[in-house]
């Protein structure tokens, strides 16, 4: 019914259900994780005003025990969802409520991605632990920064004084001030919206 994906790995449609509506999948070596896809397998839908509470559990050094939080939902109308999950703390939402009990992990390196079956309604009212959410505006925002140090950085190594400058007629030259400029310019703009571009 599900599957969870993790950049670099095979896709995992093996969740171990624990309970007649829990669901959960294993993650070793989660320490080197940044984000995990949750999806539907497009197979068997979810009964009518129904969904998918996932949770994110890692080992609590501390305590000896699991640490579990909310990252979101999936549904029928939202059969897929991105979740960042590096850099969740054992103090963020530990404390809060978890419909999954005591599933012993693997191993100490061995994270867990459970899902739960809840009612749309119920799921409407609970609050994901913050940071969990890989929101596209984010993901947009960073992916633009890096590319526009890159082309800064790959343009500059071409620098040259003007008295380096040597006479060739079929070569334009730019200004690096002006590069400067636009990269100013496009990161205001993306600041306020990052959806500028689509226009």
């Amino acid at each position: 019914m599900f599957g969870c994906l993790v950049a670099g790995r095979l896709v995992q449609t093996d969740a171990v259900q624990v309970a007649a509506d829990k669901f959960v999948f294993n993650l070793p070596d989660y320490e080197s994780v940044n984000h995990v896809v949750v999806f539907m397998l497009g197979t068997v839908p979810f009964p009518a005003g129904m969904g998918g509470a996932v949770y994110f559990s890692f080992p609590d050094p501390e305590s000896g025990g699991q640490v579990w939080q909310l990252l979101g939902f999936i549904a029928n109308d939202k059969p897929s969802a991105i979740f960042k999950i590096s850099g969740l703390k054992a103090g963020q939402g530990a404390g809060s409520h978890h419909p999954f009990g005591t599933v012993a992990a693997a191993a100490p390196s061995v994270a867990q991605v459970g899902v739960s079956v809840e009612p749309l309604e119920q799921l409407a009212q609970q609050t994901p632990v913050s940071g969990a959410a890989a929101t596209t505006a984010d993901t947009l925002r960073l992916f633009t920064q890096k590319m526009l140090d890159s082309l800064y950085n790959f343009a500059s190594s071409f620098a040259v004084t003007q008295a380096q400058m040597a006479p060739d007629p079929s070569e334009t030259f730019v200004p690096s001030s002006c590069i400067v400029k636009w990269y100013d310019s496009f990161q205001r703009r993306m600041n306020q919206n990052p959806n500028f571009w689509k226009n």
